[in-house]
């Protein structure tokens, strides 16, 4: 009878227990404790790395049972759990559950050290890790170390050359399943995140966190060396070539070196002729996706860009830039032959082929070469007897917008040339010149 007693006192004891939430089972080798012994036995297979369960179909083995049972319905398909929303299914409640939290926005897995919210616990537990700084998982090949299980997995790819996840649609491959997820939305043309500025959407998270920034100001990457600051970590990255003068990509064709490898494919092209990149309106091509973007400006009537002085605007930032030197009277780029200064890059280009006497755009009509392509252009016109500038008042046509210009002077009465010895003006340049040759004589 007293032994019945004792048992009984020991079971109520181990009841109050765990209504008081204490975990009775410890684990000898990591301290984590349970309320049962069951769940105590499963955890310590971990620290043994036994998995007694086998599925007979793959022979994938498991430390739990359950977690078997699970692993079988992707064999037998079977997804017996259905959202009631979008009718998604799952194999298991616990995973629609989570699902559904995306639909209501519950996110009840809060942070106790900065109070973010999780939708799901585990990505709590991988969080907390952020402010312990915990790496359990650490890759056997190079040691770099890891908070999740599934980046580790994914990591250890690199050394394996293992690709396991294929579009269906272009077969190329990926090591993580969630790469070959924001990769399909090439295909789709989802594009789930959008920017509540500006309401630009994106198909990746980190790319809208990083065009955040610049509704923010916000450039938290800082160049140690100059001091320059960056909103991307990628474009301080290639920036800090300049300083060390690193340049690891080189054109088999060439020669040429430089420090990024989009920058080495984009050269690569000028060789090939590959132009990937088409407008779908007018059907032009270019050599970069960026080139499209600003040229799909043209159609949209665009200009994001406006300066501050003057509210000019422009459809390209660099542009901005290359026109506000025009109100610092800045001009950074200057010949080594002749040492004069510009106030853009390409100008400079340009201007330095009067010294090497090259003419890169040759008419294949008559042979003319020319070193600038505005002017080969506008050469070209002679030949096909094209005029693209019409007056708008008396619908007269020319092959120079500079002609039209002075034409429209015919119209308006305006004389912008003015003579600075008895102050006569005159609707031409050349006017002006014959003018002053009466004063001089």
């Amino acid at each position: 009878m007293n032994e019945q007693l004792n048992v009984c006192n020991d079971e109520c004891s181990y009841s109050r227990d765990i209504r008081m939430g204490e975990r009775t089972y410890s684990c000898e080798l990591c301290n984590m404790a349970f309320s049962e012994q069951g769940n105590l036995i499963t955890h310590q297979r971990i620290h043994r790395d036994e998995r007694p369960y086998m599925c007979d179909v793959c022979h994938k083995t498991f430390s739990k049972k359950f977690n078997l049972k699970t692993h079988q319905q992707i064999h037998t398909g079977d997804r017996p759990y259905s959202c009631d929303v979008c009718k998604k299914a799952y194999g298991r409640q616990s995973l629609l559950i989570r699902h559904q939290r995306a639909h209501s926005g519950e996110r009840p897995y809060k942070c106790d050290l900065c109070n973010k919210a999780f939708s799901d616990k585990s990505n709590l537990i991988t969080h907390q890790r952020i402010h312990n700084n915990e790496r359990p998982y650490a890759c056997d090949v190079c040691n770099k170390a890891f908070s999740q299980k599934s980046s580790l997995t994914t990591h250890q790819r690199i050394h394996t050359g293992e690709r396991p996840h294929m579009c269906d649609v272009c077969s190329k491959a990926f090591s993580g399943k969630s790469s070959l997820r924001t990769h399909q939305r090439v295909h789709t043309g989802e594009c789930p995140y959008t920017c509540d500025v500006c309401k630009k959407a994106f198909r990746q998270k980190r790319t809208l966190t990083t065009h955040q920034r610049i509704h923010r100001g916000e450039r938290p990457y800082m160049c140690d060396v100059c001091h320059k600051t960056f909103s991307k970590k990628f474009n301080l990255t290639t920036h800090q070539h300049i300083h060390t003068g690193d340049r690891p990509y080189s054109c088999d064709v060439c020669k040429k070196a430089y420090g990024r490898q989009s920058l080495l494919i984009r050269h690569q092209r000028t060789h090939s002729g590959e132009r990937p990149y088409k407008c779908d309106l007018c059907n032009k091509t270019f050599s970069d996706k960026s080139n499209l973007i600003t040229h799909q400006r043209i159609h949209n009537n665009e200009r994001p860009y406006a300066c501050d002085v003057c509210n000019k605007a422009f459809s390209q930032n660099i542009s901005l830039t290359t026109h506000q030197r025009i109100h610092t009277g800045e001009r950074l780029h200057m010949c080594d032959v002749c040492s004069k200064a510009f106030n853009c890059k390409s100008s400079l280009r340009i201007h330095q082929r009067v010294h090497t006497g090259e003419c890169p755009y040759t008419c294949d009509v008559c042979r003319k070469a020319f070193r600038h392509k505005s002017t080969f252009t506008t050469h070209q016109h002679i030949h096909t007897g094209e005029r693209p500038y019409t007056c708008d008042v008396c619908s007269k046509a020319f092959s120079k917008k500079s002609i039209l210009t002075t034409h429209k002077r015919t119209h308006t009465g305006e004389r912008p040339y003015m003579c600075d010895v008895c102050s006569k003006a005159f609707s031409y340049k050349s006017s002006l010149i014959n003018h002053h040759r009466k004063h001089r004589g």
